[in-house]
Formats: C-alpha cells, structure tokens, sequence
C-alpha cells in the first residue's frame, strides 16, 4: 500500500468555500460496502431496508452499489435499535492574527491547553521567533512565547485582562481550514460549530456533524434510535497530507478524547439488541475503535489516541459511518478505504465528483453501510 494510491483529481470549484444555506440541506450520497470488507457485521435483528425516497436515484439503474438523497434522509436509513454517536468537542477561536516587536505580521494557531495554563501552538512565520518574544494582539492583549518545543510548536501563554480565556473571546478567530481561501465571517462563527458542540477543545470542526439540526435529532429519537456523545479534540493533524510514500512511516498527532459512561453503555446496549453502531465522522471512529475490545464491547474513560486507521485495519465498534469528502492522501480518506475498500471508495469519489457534490469541510456527506 502506497500514499498515492490514495490520490485523486478534484476539480477546484468543488471545493466548498461557503456552508449550505441550511445545514440538513446538503446532499447525501449511500455506499454500500461490499461483504468482504473488514467490519464488524451488525446483527440482522431489528434491521430494515433504507426505503427509496424521492431523492433517490434507483439502484438498479446504477453500476456501484450507490445511491444520491438528500441529508434528512439519512433518518431514514438509521434502525430504530441503532445508536448514532457524535462528537461533541467545541471549536475554540483558536487563529490569533498579532505583530511582532518590529511590526511584522504573525500568526498563531492554539493547538492544546497545557495543565499550567500554557498553551501549544504553532506560530509562523516560524524561525523568526523566538522563545522570550512577545506577539502583539490588541489593546493590552498578547501572546508570549515561552518555548521553543522539538515538534516545531511553541509553548505560549496568552495574556490580557481577564485571562486566556477572555483574550480568546475579544481576539481569537473561527480556524477555517486553510482551503477555504477566504477571511471568516460572523456566519462561521455559527456554522464551523456542530448544534450539539459543548466540550471546548478543538481547532477543527467534526464535519460530517455540521449537517445534523435539532430537528434531525430529534426525528432519530422519535424513531426509537439512540443518540451518544463522545467527545474527541480535533487537532490541526485533521488537515495534514502524508507526505511519505508508505503511510505506516506517518504518525497522528495525539488528540484527547472521553468516552462517557453514558456513551459505552447506550452503545453497548444497541449491540445487545441487535442494532448497529453509527459513527458520525472519522473523529468518532477513531475515538470507538481505540476503546474497543475484541468483541465490539467499548469501554468508558479518557485518554491520549494517534490511532491511524488505514487498509488492514478490523473494525471491532463501528458499523456505519457518516462522513464528508476527504483530501487526496489524507489519514482521513485511508480510515474511509479502510471501512470500505478502497476501489470502492475512489470509485464512489469519481461519482460524486460527476455529480458534482461538494467536498471537504463545508461540503456534502456519504453514509457508508
């Protein structure tokens, strides 16, 4: 297996710059994994056909096992003995645009908080500062630098009245990632936030939650299904191509994750029944399947996870996934071939792009059974 095995050509205006005028409005596209992947296969118990909507184009007219809908009807697909888990870390404003003692420009992007208050960040431009400079930001507000760090990071501490947190509210800016090519508005301040974000922590959205609304939720609870939270800070790593050709030389950056007791038990309790298990993001998958055990049982705690899911990986929690449209050679389009095949999965993303579906985070999603 080779990184450029995971290359695909993507036209530029299929990137998505802007959200959808309304979250559940994005399209959906429905891959049927073939029966020789490495998942888990969920129990025939309590499942259901996903019935054709409106939306749909029929599969039988179709050479892959694909079919194109619209986000709601994702509700549709979902069992009523399914728990759909969700990732529920926060985007904090973590872009910081400040100047140097001579007037140059700066920037620095939060990456961590650190137990005493620091924080680790990556700073450009990089080898002209130092430890022991003081960024500028405004008012009485600025980001001092305390450490150069081995990794390229520095340890920072922000300081203004009121402490970081405060600076973090008067200064800080949505972190769009770097391929949407425009300054963040007052909108993304909303938008680059799921409607059920509660654990600051990250410096990237959980994507492929943006789509879900209150009454999306809600219409999966009514059905009988289970919605679970789990929570993993997303790191800048999310964004970060393999740059080597063997991808068992890449290494993820550790992100900090909690699996509540609540969560383990509700997922738990849907296998119990007979019902699958839906991750909502690679986020949430690597979070499960770091905490499973052989047996698909998944475990409550918190801890550190650089797990990089890629082909050859056995799935032991997750049954269905619900995700965005990745970037060519990405850790995050690896763990999609890992679930799917990857044939099957490039194959998919030369659909979708025929289609012209939006990609990346802004984008449109694809529900993989």
């Amino acid at each position: 297996m080779k990184t450029s095995d995971f290359d695909y050509d993507l036209p530029p205006d299929l990137i998505a710059q802007e959200p959808a005028a309304r979250r559940d409005e994005s399209r959906l596209l429905v891959l049927r994994r073939q029966p020789t992947n490495q998942s888990r296969q969920p129990s025939a118990v309590g499942r259901q056909a996903f019935p054709i909507t409106h939306h749909a184009s029929p599969i039988t007219h179709h050479p892959l096992p694909i079919t194109h809908h619209v986000f709601p009807d994702l509700v549709s697909l979902v069992a009523s003995n399914d728990v759909v888990v969700v990732n529920d870390s926060r985007v904090i404003p973590a872009r910081l645009l400040a100047r140097r003692a001579g007037g140059g420009a700066a920037e620095v992007l939060l990456v961590t908080r650190e137990p005493d208050g620091t924080w680790r960040a990556l700073v450009r431009p990089g080898g002209r500062i130092r430890a022991g400079s003081v960024l500028r930001l405004e008012g009485e507000d600025r980001v001092e630098i305390v450490e150069h760090l081995a990794t390229g990071e520095r340890r920072v501490r922000l300081v203004g009245p009121g402490g970081d947190d405060a600076v973090l509210a008067r200064r800080g800016r949505v972190p769009l990632p770097p391929y949407i090519h425009r300054d963040p508005t007052d909108r993304d301040v909303e938008r680059y936030q799921t409607v059920y974000a509660d654990a600051p922590g990250s410096v990237a959205a959980p994507t492929a939650g943006l789509h879900f609304t209150p009454e999306l939720l809600a219409a999966l609870e009514r059905k009988g299904a289970t919605v679970a939270r789990v929570t993993l800070h997303v790191g800048p790593g999310t964004f970060r191509p393999v740059s080597v050709e063997d991808p068992a030389r890449h290494h993820l950056d550790p992100e900090a994750y909690v699996v509540p007791e609540a969560a383990a038990s509700a997922i738990d309790a849907a296998r119990a029944r007979g019902g699958a298990v839906w991750a909502v993001g690679t986020t949430v998958t690597r979070t499960l399947e770091s905490c499973a055990e052989p047996d698909g049982t998944v475990t409550a705690g918190a801890g550190w996870t650089s797990l990089f899911i890629r082909p050859g990986h056995t799935f032991r929690a997750v049954d269905h996934l619900v995700t965005n449209f990745h970037l060519p050679r990405s850790t995050l389009l690896m763990l999609v071939a890992a679930f799917a095949g990857r044939d099957l999965v490039l194959a998919a993303y030369r659909e979708a792009i025929k289609k012209r579906y939006r990609f990346y985070s802004y984008g449109d999603a694809m529900a993989v059974l």
